[in-house]
Parts: structure tokens; C-alpha cells; sequence
């Protein structure tokens, strides 16, 4: 089929806007990605002469203890994904509704998603701190006897973390959903009330079901920011992922190795394993949220 020249041109253009993109993918994310499949067979140092090494730096990754502590540290932190997307959606739904002063609520929870992760965790840190605004107020309240050491303690330093990441994340996620849920017919919804459905039904069975597309990204989306978690560690447990490694997850650890160590072939080596970590979660992921959006009823 012929194409017609103002269709030529809105392509051009639209390529033209994409291109500054595309450019800086290829730059920061495409090319890394090749370049450091190959440097992961690698023993490449800043310091030392490059050699092929084959699978020694797998096997390596596999024999250290600290990288299973990070590894298992990754995985218990993808908790945070199904409390952000429930509380995502029970946001969405809320500030759906026509209700009086609906914009405020929708900029405020929004003002997390554009303030720096560097400011967020360190205003989070003072929070958690033994003399910080969350142990004055569970000892002021006779809640506790003596401050909890939130930062400090090994069982409670990596939830405290995921707080920040739940935190920061539930605005962004929110207008997705809001985004979603203003694309469903009202009709459906009407529909569903004539027949006696009540507010929840209607959410569980019509509204849940054609969301799920849009569970499927931000789920995704929430997924990789889980498993990938950096700043909010680094800034509030340093590059060690203190106390004890409790906080030690694996892009720390790469991190550590790659730029402390300057042992960029084994932390090139750890990386690819942690891509194949969510390639795994993402197949989950498509397994048990393909069916859904407007083709639910079809």
C-alpha cells in the first residue's frame, strides 16, 4: 500500500522526536549490555592484564557466601512488589472517585515520585535513627520501652529500607492505574450495579480483571526496581550493606566488587546472573497475568 507523503512526513517526525532516545539507550543500555556479556568470561581489572577465563568467575559468584547473601537479600525484597501495586490500585481507585479536593491528594501522593531518592532516604534514615521521629513517638506513646534500633538491628535494617522503596514508588504506580482505570468503559461498571453487584464486586470482577494488563507492567517495572535496588541502600547502609550484610544485596555487591574491587569481569559475571533473575520473574509474571484488559469478556 502506497504511503501518502503527509504520512511519510509525520514518520519522519516521529522518529526525529524518538531519536534523542533511542541515542542515549544505545549509549547506556544496549551496548553495556553486549559489551558486558563477553567481559562476564572474563578476569578484565582495572589493575591486571585481561584473560579469558571461561565460567571461573560463575563459579566463583557461586562459591561465595556473600553472594548468596545478596542474592537472598534481592529476592526477600521483591515483598515490596505486591504491597506497592495493591496499595497502587486502592490509591487509584480513591482518587478515580469525584470527591472534593481529589487533585490535592493526587499531587501529594505524587511529590514522593519527583523527590530525589538521595533526599528521600536520608530524611527516611533520620526517621529510623534510635533518637529519630518514629522511636520518639513509639516511646512517647508508651509503645515501646527504649528505642528500637531500626538501622542497626540485622532482622529490621532491610525492611526498613523497603519502606523507602514503597514509599517512593506508590505515586508513580498510582497514576498508571489512574490512567488505567479512566480507559474502562463506565459501562461495564454501570452495567454490573443494575444487576445488584455491589462496590467491591464490581472492582474484583470487572474492574480488577481489565486492569490486568497494566498489573502485568507495573509489576514488571516493580520487579526490575526490586531486584536492581541501589540508592536507597547505598545512601542509608553505605556500600557494605550494613549491619552484617544485612542490607547486602546484589547490585551492592556488584557494585563492591566491580568498583572497590575494580574486579569488573566477575561483577560483569554477577550482573548476567542477576538478568537472568528477572527474566525468570518476568516469565512469572506474563505466565499469571496474560489474561485480562478489554478481551476479558470476548
Amino acid at each position: 500500500m502506497a504511503v501518502s507523503k503527509e504520512q511519510a512526513r509525520q514518520t519522519r517526525f516521529a522518529y526525529t522526536m524518538l531519536a534523542p532516545g533511542i541515542i542515549l539507550l544505545l549509549l547506556f543500555t544496549f551496548i553495556p549490555i553486549v559489551y558486558g556479556l563477553p567481559l562476564a568470561f572474563t578476569n578484565y581489572s582495572a589493575v591486571d592484564t585481561t584473560k579469558w577465563v571461561g565460567f571461573k568467575n560463575f563459579i566463583r559468584a557461586f562459591e561465595d557466601p556473600d553472594f548468596w547473601i545478596s542474592l537472598k537479600n534481592s529476592i526477600l525484597y521483591v515483598i515490596v512488589v505486591p504491597i506497592i501495586q495493591l496499595l497502587s490500585i486502592l490509591m487509584a481507585i480513591l482518587v478515580n472517585n469525584k470527591l472534593r479536593f481529589v487533585n490535592f491528594f493526587r499531587i501529594s501522593y505524587f511529590i514522593p515520585v519527583v523527590t530525589s531518592m538521595t533526599a528521600a532516604a536520608i530524611a527516611w534514615k533520620w526517621v529510623f535513627e534510635e533518637d529519630g521521629i518514629l522511636n520518639y513517638f513509639l516511646t512517647t506513646l508508651g509503645i515501646t520501652d527504649a528505642p528500637i534500633s531500626f538501622m542497626a538491628d540485622m532482622n529490621l535494617a532491610l525492611y526498613g529500607v523497603m519502606c523507602v522503596t514503597i514509599w517512593k514508588g506508590l505515586g508513580y504506580y498510582m497514576m498508571i492505574y489512574l490512567a488505567g482505570l479512566q480507559s474502562i468503559p463506565s459501562e461495564l461498571q454501570e452495567a454490573a450495579r443494575i444487576d445488584g453487584a455491589g462496590r467491591w464486586k464490581v472492582i474484583w470482577h470487572i474492574t480488577i480483571p481489565l486492569l490486568m494488563p497494566f498489573v502485568m507492567l507495573c509489576s514488571l517495572l516493580s520487579v526490575m526496581g526490586a531486584i536492581r535496588v541501589f540508592d536507597e541502600i547505598y545512601v542509608m547502609h553505605g556500600p557494605k550493606g550494613d549491619p552484617a550484610s544485612a542490607t547486602l544485596t546484589t547490585s551492592i555487591y556488584t557494585y563492591k566488587i566491580s568498583f572497590q574491587d575494580y574486579n569488573f569481569g566477575y561483577g560483569a559475571a554477577v550482573g548476567l546472573v542477576v538478568s537472568l533473575l528477572i527474566m525468570v520473574f518476568t516469565l512469572l509474571l506474563f505466565k499469571y497475568t496474560r489474561k485480562g484488559g478489554m478481551n476479558y469478556y470476548e
